[in-house]
């Protein structure tokens, strides 16, 4: 066994890399100096090793920056899927790939479950939806030893990378008053849990049993619906609570059109969980209990 961890320096990439390691699941983890845009790299780095899984968890994040340089957001987001998955699909090698809740445009009212039609707003959502497309024309027989995922997840959270919690605890620590987005509805996840639960997925984790997971799309996200508004609301409460010097007293709620950014963003993108759930016998944990975890572990 041997897996080969793509964006192994980025936030969710960490985690993945940690729970590897806990299980002592040999690694080749890259970043940056594996182009996976380009085929002959993804070729020779499959050739330093006999990889039995690939885990992507790269991605071109910066969602306003990609819309004036869709030419990067493709080459992370829709090429390096696309090499990765043909490379997996040559050597008989397991893949999960990691999408988002921007796949959907957010008019629904209630969760998106996998079978639900994508309509990707703005060059980051829609080079990770293509990137998912590649990805899932290399689909497996169901009776094939090796499989395929594609995990989409939302509004993440975690050590090792720039994320909402950080932010807000940054801005709380320096000024008073907030003004955050109360129109937007999504569910948190926890690095560490979405890692958990995709190496269950691919059956890495030698702590947990369960059935076997068939190829397919499947969503991942810490338990309960909420918006930025009473997210940032929760950092506040729960990081006095930890002893924060926190300085913030008004948190005051917004509408997404007074808050105006290059790229669109869903309004309501909470993801079902419940085939992810009959999968793995696995259930999320609240997100609340979650940004406790995370909190404990980023202060003293």
């Amino acid at each position: 066994m041997n897996v080969w961890l793509v964006g192994a320096r980025g936030m969710l990439g960490q985690a993945v890399a940690e729970r590897l390691a806990r299980a002592r699941v040999p690694v080749m983890a890259t970043d940056v100096e594996v182009d996976i845009g380009d085929p002959a790299a993804v070729d020779g780095q499959l050739a330093a090793g006999r990889v039995t899984h690939i885990i992507n968890c790269a991605a071109y994040t910066a969602v306003d920056a990609a819309e004036s340089d869709e030419a990067g957001a493709r080459r992370v987001n829709l090429d390096g899927p696309r090499h990765l998955a043909a490379a997996a699909a040559r050597t008989g090698a397991s893949l999960l790939h990691v999408s988002t809740d921007y796949v959907f445009d957010g008019r629904a009212r209630e969760p998106y479950d996998e079978e639900s039609p994508c309509a990707p707003l703005g060059v980051y959502a829609r080079t990770k939806h293509r990137g998912e497309v590649e990805v899932l024309e290399t689909l497996p027989d169901p009776e094939a030893s090796r499989r395929v995922y594609v995990v989409r997840t939302s509004w993440l959270f975690g050590e090792g990378g720039g994320n909402f919690v950080a932010t807000m605890l940054r801005l709380m620590s320096e000024r008073e008053s907030l003004r955050v987005v109360a129109d937007q509805w999504g569910r948190p996840t926890y690095s560490q849990d979405l890692a958990e639960a995709m190496l269950r997925l691919l059956e890495l984790d030698p702590d947990h049993s369960g059935p076997r997971a068939d190829s397919g799309v499947y969503h991942f996200a810490n338990r309960g619906a909420t918006t930025w508004h009473a997210f940032a609301c929760a950092v506040l409460e729960l990081g006095r609570q930890r002893g924060l010097r926190l300085v913030t007293e008004v948190v005051a709620p917004i509408s997404t059109s007074e808050y105006p950014v290059p790229a669109p963003r869903p309004g309501y993108s909470v993801l079902a969980t419940e085939k992810i759930e009959a999968a793995l016998d696995y259930a999320p944990r609240p997100w609340q209990e979650a940004l406790r975890d995370y909190l404990e572990r980023i202060t003293p």
